[in-house]
């Protein structure tokens, strides 16, 4: 078996604490050459917290986009990239929502953007709740938590106000799957 594309050189053009560019020399199939700029990021988690017929959605001012976002928790620890992603899931939860779930169960995975990144996400499905106090890091400060009815998400959905694409990947998967 050939390989599609071969790797001829590669340099990190951009690194950061959160993620890492790098620059490919690339060889196609055909013998031509390219280049291929990759992010690489840690792996992330969704979570989808299930309650009283509705999902727990966290709402935080997004800079590249220069507006507020409403969306699933979720997130990732780069100074641990190796983490279990069900470890993961669970200290992320606690720590934006302040939710514990009792019952987390991984129903899926995404890819963040494989034409350009190889970050992957876990997503979670989380119930049988109960609320203690949240640990939200420093950047998380504006963040805001709420429950919304199912029917209400959806509304959002409809409407282009959930638009963040993990959040609708994930709340995608749990329907098609019958988590609701």
């Amino acid at each position: 078996m050939t390989r599609e594309i071969e790797t001829v050189s590669s340099r990190v053009a951009y690194e950061n604490r959160w993620l890492r560019v790098r620059e490919d020399i690339i060889r196609r199939a055909d013998g031509s050459d390219g280049l291929y700029g990759v992010v690489e990021r840690s792996d992330f988690v969704v979570l989808l917290p299930w309650h009283d017929g509705g999902l727990t959605l966290v709402e935080q001012y997004r800079y590249p986009v220069r507006q507020r976002q409403w969306e699933l928790p979720m997130g990732t620890w780069e100074s641990a990239p190796d983490t279990d992603p069900a470890q993961l899931a669970a200290a992320e939860l606690r720590e934006e929502t302040g939710l514990v779930a009792r019952n987390l169960v991984r129903i899926g995975g995404i890819l963040q953007g494989a034409g350009y990144c190889n970050q992957r996400g876990h997503i979670f499905w989380a119930s049988q709740l109960t609320q203690q106090d949240h640990q939200r890091e420093a950047t998380e400060q504006d963040l805001v938590c709420r429950h919304f009815p199912l029917a209400e998400v959806e509304a959002m959905i409809r409407d282009d106000v959930l638009v963040d694409a993990p959040s609708l990947a994930a709340i995608a998967m749990a329907r098609l799957k019958g988590f609701f």
